[in-house]
């Protein structure tokens, strides 16, 4: 009884894993694209940093 709940707890583990990188790859490659988004406004005018770092 005790190797099935640690199978079933390993794969609970890894799919919840696997979910949130997923997640996280959307939610990077969205910042991805607003960034480069306001690089490309902010160059065309002035050609001023639009970031404060």
């Amino acid at each position: 009884m005790v190797p099935l709940l640690l199978v079933l707890l390993l794969a609970l583990v890894l799919f919840g894993a696997g979910f949130a990188v997923k997640i996280l790859w959307w939610v990077a490659l969205v910042v991805l694209v607003l960034w480069l988004l306001g690089f490309v406004a902010r160059s065309g005018s002035g050609g001023s940093r639009w970031y404060r770092w």
